[in-house]
């Protein structure tokens, strides 16, 4: 459906008519897998982008490339 981008990031943007809410994943992970969630664009987005920020933090807290 869509893609949004951050951070280097890209992550996909699907639609749920059963749940009338928007879903994805980022793309091009290999071992993590990071899903977010929204009701509306503004939702999807916010919830992308917190997301990849918890990614990013929780790899520098373990010293682990992301």
């Amino acid at each position: 459906m869509g893609r949004l981008r951050y951070k280097g990031y890209t992550g996909s943007v699907e639609y749920s008519e059963e749940d009338c809410s928007f879903f994805g994943k980022v793309l091009g992970l290999r071992r993590d897998g990071i899903t977010y969630e929204g009701t509306s664009a503004a939702e999807i987005k916010q919830d992308f982008e917190d997301a990849v920020d918890h990614y990013l933090e929780t790899c520098r807290e373990r010293g682990v490339p992301p």
